[in-house]
C-alpha cells in the first residue's frame, strides 16, 4: 500500500465515533444481542450482502428496517413465494395507452437496501436475476442494463428450520453473501424488556448518517493497513478448509476476499488503523460457514460447520516473519 494512502488515527476515530452513533441508534430500536448489529455493520462496510439465519418472530425484519433507517438509506422489501417471478424483482416495460409506447417501471430491487424475505422459497430461475443484482449490481432487462442505487445490499432471510416448499440456494449465490448471520431468540432480559415496551410507543429510527458517508467509511475500511503476514494467513485459513477430509467443496478465494475486508471492516469499528489477526478470528465464523460443503454423512449436522470453522481457527497458527533489518 502507498504509504500517501494510509489511514489516519484522526480519520479512524471520527468514523468510530458515527458508527459508535449507529450502533446505539439501531439498538435503541431492535431488541437483542448487540453482536448482531455489528456483524451487519461489518458487512455493509465491507460492501457485501448477508443472508439472517434464524426461526420466524425474532425480529429480523425489525433489525434491517432500523438498521437502513439510521444508514439513511432507502429499504424494500420483498417476500419470496414459488410463484415470484424475475420481473417482479427488477421490474418490466408497460405500455402506456394513450402515446403507445412502452416505459421502464424498475421493481424493488432499486433501493439501497433490499430485504429478501425468505429468499429460499423462490424458484431458480427468479433466483438468477437476483444473482445478477449481487455480483454485478445491475439488472438487465430486454437487452437493457440499468445501474442499481450505490451503495446497494442485500439482506436475505431463511428459516432453517421449516424447509417444505423451499429450495437450496445453489453454491455460486451463497459464495455471494459476505457472511450469514445466525439470529437465534433473544435473551430473557430482552424478552422481557420487549413485552413491557408492548403497547407503548417504541423508538423510531431516525437516520444518523447519510448515504454518502456511508460511502466514505467503506472506502476508509478499504485503507486499513494490512501486514504481508496477514495476507498469509487469511489465505491459509481459507485453504485449511479446501483440504480437510470432512469438507467436500471449501472456501473459495472470493471467500478469502471476503474475510479480509470483513476484519478491516471490524478494525475500523475497533478505532484501529491497522489489521490484526484476532480481527480475522471474529469474523472466521459468519464468512466461511456457509460456504463449506461437506461429506454426506455430515449434511444434517447442525454443528459441523462451526466446528470445521473453529477448528480451522485452533489449527492455523498467526506467524509474524522475522524480517531483515
Amino acid at each position: 500500500m502507498n504509504p500517501e494512502s494510509r489511514v489516519t488515527s484522526q480519520e479512524i476515530e471520527a468514523a468510530r465515533e458515527r458508527l459508535d452513533t449507529v450502533r446505539k441508534d439501531v439498538a435503541a430500536v431492535y431488541v437483542g444481542e448487540t453482536a448482531t448489529i455489528d456483524l451487519l455493520l461489518i458487512a455493509v462496510l465491507s460492501r457485501g450482502h448477508v443472508l439472517l439465519e434464524g426461526v420466524p418472530g425474532i425480529a429480523k425484519t425489525t433489525l434491517v428496517k432500523a438498521l437502513a433507517s439510521v444508514l439513511g438509506c432507502s429499504v424494500r422489501r420483498i417476500q419470496f413465494t414459488p410463484d415470484l417471478l424475475p420481473a417482479d424483482i427488477t421490474g418490466t416495460y408497460v405500455l402506456n395507452p394513450r402515446e403507445g409506447t412502452f416505459s421502464f417501471r424498475g421493481g424493488p430491487i432499486f433501493a439501497n437496501i433490499v430485504l429478501a424475505d425468505e429468499i429460499n422459497r423462490a424458484t431458480a430461475k427468479t433466483q438468477s436475476a437476483l444473482l445478477e443484482a449481487m455480483q454485478e449490481r445491475q439488472v438487465t432487462i430486454e437487452g437493457e442494463r440499468f445501474e442499481l442505487p450505490e451503495p446497494f445490499f442485500v439482506l436475505a432471510t431463511q428459516n432453517p428450520i421449516d424447509l417444505e416448499g423451499t429450495y437450496a440456494l445453489p453454491e455460486a449465490q451463497l459464495d455471494r453473501f459476505v457472511m450469514r448471520v445466525a439470529m437465534t431468540y433473544t435473551k430473557l432480559r430482552d424478552e422481557v424488556a420487549m413485552l413491557k415496551s408492548h403497547g407503548v410507543a417504541t423508538p423510531v429510527a431516525k437516520a444518523s448518517l447519510a448515504a454518502g458517508e456511508l460511502t466514505q467509511f467503506q472506502t476508509l475500511a478499504e485503507r486499513i493497513f494490512v501486514e504481508d503476514d496477514l495476507y498469509e494467513y487469511t489465505v491459509r485459513l481459507a485453504s485449511f478448509t479446501r483440504s480437510h477430509r470432512d469438507i467436500v467443496l471449501g472456501a473459495s478465494p472470493r471467500a478469502s476476499l471476503s474475510l479480509l475486508r470483513s476484519a478491516k471492516s471490524r478494525s475500523l469499528l475497533e478505532g484501529r488503523v491497522f489489521l490484526t489477526p484476532d480481527d480475522i478470528r471474529a469474523v472466521a465464523p459468519a464468512v466461511l460457514e456457509h460456504r463449506l460443503i461437506l461429506v454426506p454423512e455430515l449434511e444434517a449436522d447442525a454443528e459441523a460447520r462451526t466446528r470445521l470453522v473453529a477448528d480451522a481457527i485452533a489449527k492455523v497458527p498467526y506467524r509474524k516473519a522475522v524480517r531483515p533489518t
